[in-house]
């Protein structure tokens, strides 16, 4: 029997973690997963990297342009991250949203706590711990997509960005890729029961009383 359709508002998932630790790629394995739930498209003033699509990985854009939307305030959150700029556009997350559809999206620490004040109550944010530096060093030098100079300053940086994992609301040690990507499934599952967004349960409940 098919699940009754109760109107819903959707949740804004973000993941956050160190460099190379796994958010980007349990982001794609979720939303691979699942087709209920869209994936966040940042604006960003960074090249491209091999492989990479406009309007699909990012939308790449000028800083000018950058700048224009965060002076107007069309970006829920942004920073500067290695001299590039990244950002979450407003307007199509707030549509998304409000249209019961979820969106999952991976962010630094930074943007989780500007989206924290701008968006709280759709948002659900789960950090993602490496399970040892070692293991997070050999992870960014398997990319192959910086240069020893990148990867030592990302190396560095990463200490700092772990203290702020008592931000979140979930925290993951990414030991395993599988393993990882089925508990943010569950946890996603279990948010969108979370009552106060289900925005249509009480005309479903008055109509179950109704039935009586």
């Amino acid at each position: 029997m098919a699940e009754p359709r109760i109107k819903r508002r959707g949740i804004l998932l973000v993941l956050s973690s160190p460099s190379g630790a796994g958010k980007t790629t349990i982001s794609r394995a979720v939303v691979t997963q699942d087709r209920k739930l869209k994936m966040s498209v940042s604006v960003t003033t960074r090249p491209r990297r091999p492989g990479e699509i406009d309007g699909k990985h990012y939308h790449f854009i000028t800083r000018a342009t950058f700048d224009a939307m965060a002076a107007k305030g069309d970006l829920l959150e942004h920073a500067i991250v290695f001299g590039n700029c990244y950002g979450t556009p407003r307007g199509p997350v707030e549509k998304t949203l409000e249209a019961g559809t979820d969106i999952i999206s991976d962010v630094d620490w930074q943007g989780t706590q500007q989206l924290a004040a701008n968006i709280r109550d759709d948002l659900v944010a789960v950090f993602i711990l490496p399970p040892s530096m070692a293991a997070l060093k050999r992870r960014l030098q398997s990319r192959a997509q910086d240069s020893r100079e990148v990867v030592r300053a990302r190396m560095a940086k990463s200490s700092d960005e772990m203290s702020h994992w008592a931000e979140y609301d979930y925290v993951i040690v990414n030991q395993d890729l599988d393993e990882s990507t089925r508990h943010v499934r569950a946890i996603l599952d279990a948010e969108r029961k979370r009552r106060a967004r289900q925005t249509g349960l009480a005309d479903f409940v008055n109509r179950l009383r109704g039935e009586g």
